[in-house]
């Protein structure tokens, strides 16, 4: 399914926050990971991945360093930083109230249980 823009806009930083929070990685592989644990509903295309980790590391919230592969490639991988570690809590929370909002006006369950 595919999002519109403005929808995925505030929550794809929070997503690729949290999915750093995991680990580090290089572009592609974090895309992949975002792609596979929203069961393949959040795909974050080059177009919008990257300038978003451009940003989120201008911001200082991660941080990103080239390394070489054993293959003799430059990747740059990420990490989240203690700046945005401490967004991603703040991020969480509001989400968390902001879907709360959501269930009470939409009148049902957002997260059933499985």
């Amino acid at each position: 399914m595919k999002f519109e823009r403005q929808l995925l806009k505030g929550v794809a930083p929070v997503v690729v926050l949290e999915t750093l929070s995991r680990g580090k990685m290089y572009g592609y592989e974090l895309g992949e990971a975002i792609l596979q644990k929203s069961g393949n509903v959040l795909d974050l295309g080059q177009g919008t991945l990257y300038p978003l980790l451009y940003n989120l590391e201008s911001q200082k919230l991660v941080a990103g360093e080239w390394e070489q592969t054993e293959a003799g490639r430059k990747r740059k991988y990420y990490t989240i930083t203690s700046k945005g570690k401490l967004r991603l809590e703040t991020d969480k929370a509001q989400l968390v109230d902001l879907f709360g909002a959501l269930k009470l006006v939409f009148g049902v369950e957002l997260f059933p249980a499985r």
